[in-house]
């Protein structure tokens, strides 16, 4: 993933966690979602067309539409005040991708602190699923909470360190932090929020969108 990009993807989870969480109206979390939507359609096309065919780079560029078609599909959600559950069934699809491009990262590029990373987002698209798919809304808060948390974990470290050119010394040792972080943090709030009285939607479920 672009580090551009990976940088704003940070930006529309932590809005959309918070949107989940009641901190951000729903509407107001729209234009981002377009945006960075729209940056994550344009930039895997470019790297494809410019890959000369090298697999590995197209392997890795095709994943970006998975986030590109969620924020769009969340921006198209909320600006038509859709139901989320198709939405919530592309989340299961991009859940079970996300677990095969962990496996790709730890086994194939060689780069375990991705690895981890896609196991972040492989949690999280689960978690959307569960929420708008399977309308689980008691998880609504825990989700908007992890949501949030990711943007900055996912999005905003590793693209400071790879626009920094510091990934390399600082992805070993982030892997294990993100590792140890995720357990701690995710399942302690789990303990806290996850079996909390969901919060109202309003007025349907299609209101309160994912990533």
């Amino acid at each position: 993933m672009g580090a551009v990009g990976l940088f704003f993807v940070g930006a529309v989870l932590f809005i959309n966690g918070a949107m989940l969480l009641g901190w951000v109206d729903a509407r107001s979390a729209v234009p981002m979602n377009f945006f960075v939507g729209g940056l994550q359609l344009v930039t895997p096309t470019y790297l494809i067309f410019t890959a000369n065919g090298d697999t590995d780079t197209i392997l890795s560029a095709g994943a970006l539409y998975m986030f590109a078609f969620t924020y769009l599909y969340v921006a198209l959600n909320l600006t038509l005040n859709l139901d989320g559950t198709g939405l919530g069934y592309f989340c299961l699809f991009v859940f079970l991708s996300a677990l095969v491009y962990a496996g790709l990262n730890f086994f194939r590029f060689n780069d375990p602190a991705f690895g981890v990373i896609w196991l972040y987002w492989a949690f999280l698209w689960l978690l959307f699923f569960l929420l708008l798919g399977l309308k689980r809304e008691a998880i609504g808060r825990y989700t908007g909470a992890v949501c949030a948390i990711q943007g900055w974990v996912t999005g905003w470290i590793p693209a400071l360190l790879l626009l920094t050119g510091a990934y390399a010394t600082w992805s070993g040792p982030l892997a294990v932090a993100l590792a140890v972080f995720g357990v701690v943090v995710f399942g302690g709030l789990y303990v806290v929020m996850g079996r909390s009285r969901p919060t109202p939607v309003e007025p349907s479920v299609g209101q309160r969108q994912p990533a």
